[in-house]
């Protein structure tokens, strides 16, 4: 497998990320959906990575800066049919030291409470991550949880 900077202009990844969309749609009341679509994604303040494994997508993930030292994780997602592979560990140590690598000194993030994200809580958990107050733009939400690490 392989972790590539993406520029989101392939089909692969375009559907991938519509996949995405659409589960956090169907699972995340409207006003709760933070998940960033393909023209957000592109914005230049958004670092966004893929993983591959040969010719198929099978995880990505990005940052986005929010300051000079503060970035958010965002798009985190591992294929269905390969999640519980190592797929999120293996993503999540690489932007963990690019995030790095680019001079940030905190990461945050923002995913769902409901149990259908236990997983992902418990990767952020287990990747030094701690539950802190909403950040950035955020409000207070039933259906979010936020958490942050420093770097």
């Amino acid at each position: 497998m392989e972790v590539v900077v993406d520029d989101l202009s392939g089909p692969r990844i375009a559907e991938f990320l519509d996949e995405h969309v659409r589960q956090m749609r169907a699972i995340t009341p409207p006003e709760s959906k933070h998940a960033l679509d393909l023209d957000a994604l592109r914005r230049p303040e958004v670092t966004f990575w893929t993983v591959m494994d040969g010719e198929a997508v099978v995880g990505c993930g990005a940052i986005q800066r929010l300051d000079a030292t503060h970035a958010e994780l965002k798009s985190m997602r591992t294929a269905t049919a390969r999640k519980r592979s190592g797929i999120a560990s293996l993503l999540m140590e690489h932007i963990l030291a690019e995030a790095t690598r680019m001079g940030f000194t905190r990461l945050s993030l923002e995913t769902g409470s409901a149990e259908f994200f236990s997983p992902a809580r418990k990767l952020y958990q287990k990747f030094g991550f701690e539950y802190c107050e909403p950040f950035g733009d955020y409000k207070p939400d039933p259906h979010s949880v936020f958490m942050t690490r420093e770097l």
